[in-house]
């Protein structure tokens, strides 16, 4: 591997900022007008995760759905948070 092939925390910190642009921006591009509720499939196919994924990030607590009848309902504020709160810094990330 060459100097140029290595990745800097700068690197790595403009990728960050870019992947978080890019996902706010296909979450409002799903989201038609005035709507406020995303069903499953539209998060699973926003996210491109699987069922099991999904149901994994509800029982963690990462996603908090509504629940109406058998059918979940994610907040698409709700959802554009959870990405905003779990952001890495890796500027101020210290080595363990």
């Amino acid at each position: 591997m060459t100097q140029d092939q290595i990745a800097t925390k700068e690197d790595l910190k403009q990728l960050e900022d870019s992947l978080l642009k890019s996902m706010a921006n296909l979450l409002l591009e799903q989201k038609p007008a005035n709507k406020k509720w995303l069903k499953s499939k539209q998060v699973k196919e926003i996210l491109g995760i699987s069922d099991g994924t999904l149901q994994n990030l509800r029982i963690n607590g990462t996603l908090n759905p509504t629940k109406v009848g058998g059918s979940y309902y994610y907040d698409l504020e709700g959802l554009m948070q959870v990405f905003e709160n779990n952001k890495i810094d890796f500027n101020h990330k210290q080595n363990k």
